[in-house]
């Protein structure tokens, strides 16, 4: 089950950024390391009511929470870029902890903070915890996280822009698992989704790691894709190029759309339909379709076609 930041920290979902800023405070006033002395199960807590705050107080992440909800949230942002430029630091020296009470946070959980982002762990890598916790070895437990797996996954245009769901087959340590995973929309090619605890198993009883999957588009029948931009060609007869037409369109989303070709087109001219590209995967928008135009230019001419044409040169044309 995905984990709920709002419950997470006691809040409404309409919650104003000071009320989430005020229930934080008093999660880790009573969780903080320093009051709970190496008690496992607060330090966990005290991760967790983190990992909230580091969303819900950055207007962006908390936008990107609320539209794709727990669950895809989780697969596209790893703990990298969910404690990217938090400074948990400054923010324990802010409700009174001091920095004496930060360098203790620091060694109690085997890492840190640094402005910037999170240290990493003593596996490091995309992903890793920056609380020490399940990325390296727990002080005194020696529990160690289990490694990630990354894993390609091959989309057609329909699923990159839809999203989809998918069972796959996964090598883990020689054998093979089936995982059965929520495709974003917006997964182009070079992106990553986290699916946690999907990774291998730990050999020292820890968690198990997480699992990452890259995106392998496959090559569009009819379009091109450029990132989150998709291109079409459209042939014109060089006469409607000439004096302008009107030609009709699909979209992959199997939209019909009539597009005014302008007198005087160009050969290979890009003409843009906006919004009918490939949502982004980790913001609002969506990119464009590029019809470009190809100007047929006969081969051969009859007769009468010369004639007509050695008419127009005489006018100028």
């Amino acid at each position: 089950m995905a984990e709920d930041y709002y419950k997470t920290l006691g809040v409404e979902r309409n919650a104003s950024d000071d009320e989430i800023k005020k229930a934080y405070r008093k999660l880790a006033q009573k969780y903080h390391p320093d009051k709970t002395k190496g008690d496992k199960e607060s330090e966990a807590k005290f991760k967790e009511i983190s990992e909230a705050y580091a969303v819900l107080s950055d207007p962006e992440k908390r936008k990107q929470y609320d539209t794709f909800g727990s669950e895809n949230f989780q697969q596209q942002y790893s703990q990298e870029d969910i404690f990217r430029d938090f400074d948990l630091g400054d923010i324990l020296r802010e409700f009174g902890f001091g920095g004496g009470s930060a360098r203790g946070f620091s060694q109690n959980f085997g890492g840190g903070f640094s402005r910037g982002g999170p240290s990493f762990s003593s596996r490091g890598g995309m992903g890793a915890d920056p609380f020490g916790m399940g990325g390296g070895f727990h002080t005194g437990s020696r529990q160690m996280k289990g490694n990630d797996i990354e894993h390609e996954i091959s989309l057609n245009l329909e699923e990159i822009i839809n999203g989809t769901k998918k069972t796959l087959s996964v090598n883990e340590g020689g054998r093979t698992k089936t995982v059965t995973v929520t495709i974003p929309k917006g997964m182009i090619a070079g992106k990553k989704i986290r699916i946690a605890g999907k990774g291998e198993a730990s050999p020292y009883g820890g968690e198990n790691g997480d699992l990452y999957l890259k995106s392998n588009p496959l090559p569009p029948i009819g379009y091109e894709l450029d990132g989150n931009d998709i291109y079409t060609r459209k042939e014109v007869k060089l006469t409607d190029a000439l004096l302008g037409t009107k030609v009709s369109v699909s979209t992959p989303a199997g939209k019909e759309i009539n597009l005014n070709i302008p007198a005087g087109t160009g050969h290979k001219s890009k003409m843009r339909l906006s919004g009918h590209g490939v949502p982004f995967m980790k913001k609002s928008g969506t990119g464009d379709l590029y019809v470009v135009i190809h100007v047929l230019f006969p081969r051969s001419l009859t007769e009468e076609q010369k004639n007509l044409v050695e008419k127009l040169r005489e006018t100028g044309v």
